[in-house]
C-alpha cells in the first residue's frame, strides 16, 4: 500500500526539469506591482473608466479560473494571482469604451479556452491576454474602430507645458481619430495634429489599447522587474533593438522616425509584459534573444509592408508557437 502511494506521487514529464524556489504568486505580485505605474498613467490619460474595465476583466478572469478548476476537480490556483494578471493585461489591451460584456467574454475566453483547457498555468501554448485581444478584434471589430482619446483635462495639462504638439481642439476632433501608427504608415498630411516625442512619452496620443500609451510608465516597470529579477533583459532588449535597427534602415536613417516607431503602438508594452511571459517564451537566454529578434522582425514586416498599422500582437503569438522549437535547439542536452 505504501509503495503504491509513493508511485502515485511520481510525475512523468519531459526534460528540462527546472526548479525554482520562487513561488508563482510572488512573481505575479511583482508583475502587478510593475503594472501600477501603467494603470495610474492610463487612468490619468483616459479617465476612471479604466479602473472599471480592470475590475470587470479581473473579476471574470478569477471567477472563470475558480469554476474551471472546480469542474476539472483540480486544486485551486486563483491564489497564484496569474488569473488576475491576465485580467489586468487584457483590460489594458482594449479601448477604454469597449462594452463591459465584451470585456467579460474576453476574460472568460482567455482563462477557460486558452489557459485552463490546456491544463492551467505553465501549460498554455500562447499568451492568453494577447490571443484574446486578437479574438476580440475579430469578433467585435466595431469596438476597435474608434481609438481611445485622452480626456480633455489631460490634454489641457500637456498643452499647458508648451511641449505638446497636439492642441486641445485637435485632440477632441472626431474626424481625426486615427492612431499615430496609422498616420505614420499612411503618411502625415498637412492637417494632421502630430504628437511629438514628449506627447508619446507621457501618453498624449490616441490608441486602440489604453495601456500602450505612456512610455515613461513602461520604463519604470522594466526597471522594477529587472531589479526584482522577475525578468531578464534578453527578450525585451532584442525585441526593441531589432525594431530600432529595422526602423533606422526603413526610415532612411532618420533618427526621429526611429523614436516615433519605438514610442508608438504596443511595442514597449509587449516587450516588457508579453515577451517575458514564463510559460510561452523560451527558457534559455539564447532562446530569449531569438524570441525577441523574431518578434521585432515580424512587427516591422507588418508595420512597414502589411495592411495593418501594428504587428506586435501577431509577432508575439507567432513566436509563442515557435517557442518549443526554439527551446529544442537552444537547451543543451544532458550528458549521460
Amino acid at each position: 500500500m505504501t509503495q503504491n502511494k509513493q508511485k502515485s506521487r511520481l510525475v512523468i514529464a519531459s526534460s528540462p526539469h527546472l526548479k525554482s524556489p520562487i513561488k508563482t504568486s510572488h512573481i505575479m505580485l511583482d508583475v502587478l506591482i510593475a503594472l501600477v505605474p501603467v494603470i495610474l498613467a492610463t487612468t490619468l490619460i483616459f479617465g476612471t473608466r479604466v479602473i472599471l474595465n480592470i475590475f470587470v476583466a479581473v473579476f471574470f478572469a478569477v471567477l472563470t479560473e475558480y469554476i474551471a478548476r472546480k469542474i476539472m476537480k483540480r486544486p485551486q490556483t486563483i491564489q497564484d494571482l496569474s488569473a488576475a494578471v491576465t485580467g489586468v493585461l487584457l483590460a489594458l489591451n482594449v479601448p477604454v469604451e469597449m462594452p463591459l460584456w465584451q470585456l467579460a467574454l474576453g476574460s472568460i475566453f482567455a482563462i477557460s479556452l486558452v489557459k485552463q483547457a490546456f491544463g492551467g498555468i505553465g501549460q498554455n501554448l500562447v499568451n492568453p491576454a494577447m490571443i484574446t485581444r486578437l479574438v476580440l478584434v475579430s469578433s467585435f471589430s466595431s469596438s476597435f474602430t474608434n481609438p481611445s482619446v485622452p480626456i480633455q483635462s489631460f490634454v489641457n495639462f500637456a498643452h499647458s507645458t508648451g511641449l505638446s504638439g497636439i492642441t486641445p481642439d485637435a485632440a477632441v476632433d472626431g474626424t481625426s481619430s486615427a492612431t499615430f501608427l496609422y498616420v505614420l504608415k499612411e503618411g502625415i498630411s498637412a492637417d494632421e495634429s502630430v504628437p511629438n516625442i514628449f506627447d508619446l512619452l507621457i501618453g498624449n496620443q490616441r490608441s486602440t489599447a489604453v495601456g500602450e500609451v505612456c512610455s515613461l510608465a513602461f520604463v519604470l516597470a522594466f526597471i522594477y522587474l529587472l531589479a526584482r529579477k522577475v525578468i531578464t533583459w534578453h527578450a525585451p532588449i532584442s525585441f526593441v533593438g531589432t525594431v530600432t535597427i529595422c526602423s533606422f534602415l526603413y526610415g532612411s536613417l532618420d533618427f526621429r522616425y526611429v523614436i516615433l516607431q519605438l514610442l508608438s503602438g504596443g511595442l514597449l508594452f509587449a516587450a516588457i509584459f508579453m515577451a517575458t511571459d514564463y510559460t510561452t517564451t523560451p527558457l534559455t537566454n539564447k532562446g530569449k534573444l531569438i524570441f525577441g529578434i523574431g518578434c521585432g522582425l515580424i512587427t516591422c514586416l507588418i508595420r512597414f509592408w502589411g495592411s495593418l498599422p501594428e504587428g506586435v500582437s501577431y509577432s508575439i503569438i507567432i513566436m509563442n508557437i515557435l517557442t518549443p522549437h526554439i527551446d529544442r535547439f537552444t537547451i543543451d542536452e544532458p550528458l549521460g
